[in-house]
């Protein structure tokens, strides 16, 4: 699935839209926050934020589909950077590493499925389609990589990740820690 592929290009009014909506919805959490605060916070009027989105669960879906981006490319970022394909399996924790450091509210994903727990609002389908493509890319990095039962690993460092993501904000150092227990069970994995 490719996320937000639907969604025509954002004009600069738009991009203005998602902008606040994503400063917002993540500082404040998505059902506390309206479409008056938003377009008030975006310089535009409700109805332009109604004509280019069509409602707030649209818009909801924008901007977890533009944040997703983001994400992805800063995974594929440390992917890349990787020196070998048994590094590239935990490009993620990586990636993780430095997207902590400036969102320190936790993950807009979880988060977003937490306040969204209806399958089929589009903000809940573009989180959890963030996360299975998560997993997806563990196993496929795994894979690549030689490891020993990548499906299985590949579980294991999403668990690993996502408990990472969720005791971030507790500034208690699961991430460095959540990384270096990922780097050991690639290292048993490739030596099996």
């Amino acid at each position: 699935m490719d996320i937000g592929s639907d969604v025509p290009p954002l004009t600069p009014a738009g991009r203005r839209i998602v902008d606040a909506a994503e400063e917002l919805f993540y500082e404040r959490g998505i059902t506390a926050v309206g479409v008056d605060l938003v377009a008030g916070h975006s310089g535009v009027t409700k109805r332009t934020l109604y004509n280019r989105f069509g409602s707030k669960d649209n818009l909801v879906a924008a901007y977890l589909a533009e944040r997703d981006r983001r994400w992805r490319s800063a995974v594929h970022a440390a992917v890349d950077a990787s020196g070998s394909a048994e590094e590239a399996v935990t490009a993620p924790f990586e990636a993780l590493r430095s997207w902590t450091a400036r969102y320190t509210r936790g993950c807009a994903f979880l988060n977003a499925l937490a306040e969204l727990p209806d399958p089929q609002h589009p903000g809940h389908r573009v989180a959890a389609e963030q996360k299975r493509w998560l997993l997806g890319l563990f196993e496929e990095l795994a894979t690549a990589a030689g490891c020993h039962g990548p499906a299985t690993l590949a579980t294991r460092l999403f668990v690993l990740h996502e408990g990472a993501v969720a005791t971030a904000p507790l500034s208690l150092g699961t991430v460095a820690a959540a990384g270096d227990l990922a780097r050991a069970l690639v290292r048993a994995a490739v030596r099996r």
